[in-house]
């Protein structure tokens, strides 16, 4: 009799789930059901796949996620640090794969000057801090070399 009234409560359950593609998970369920062909017996099993099914990923994942899609660009190093360190902060991203991570966001100059470097950093923060002063030291010489051509034309 709990098995008939299990199937109950599941078949009510699913008959309030709705939205395009809720619909079509619903229905193949229901099919199943009435087929004896569930392998889910208690309305709690029931309750845990549709979390596993349509619950969102946690903030972590949404946090790892975001670490492995953020670029540097034309911001400079230190806001591209900062903005990184927030998201790492929040994501439990751990050591290794972290400065892996780090590395793969930089610009393609500053990632090759930091990694044909003589001696590599071994921590995250000295990745970072060598990062924004290959950064500064570049945005600087491309200001005097676009400032002397500047004076170069007005000359001319």
């Amino acid at each position: 009799m709990t098995g008939e009234m299990e199937v109950t409560k599941m078949a009510w359950m699913l008959s309030y789930v709705q939205g395009e593609v809720a619909e079509v998970w619903k229905n193949n369920l229901l099919d199943k059901l009435s087929k004896e062909e569930l392998k889910i017996k208690m309305v709690k099993e029931l309750f845990k796949k549709m979390r596993n099914e349509f619950e969102e990923i946690g903030e972590e994942e949404r946090k790892v996620e975001q670490l492995k899609t953020i670029e540097q660009r034309s911001r400079t190093c230190n806001k591209h640090v900062q903005e990184f360190k927030k998201i790492a902060k929040e994501s439990g991203y751990k050591r290794q794969s972290f400065i892996e991570e780090f590395k793969k966001r930089l610009n393609r100059g500053i990632r090759k000057k930091l990694v044909e470097a003589e001696s590599s950093p071994s921590l995250i923060k000295e990745w970072q801090e060598r990062s924004v002063r290959l950064d500064r030291n570049q945005r600087q010489s491309r200001a005097i070399t676009n400032g002397y051509l500047l004076i170069c034309e007005l000359m001319i």
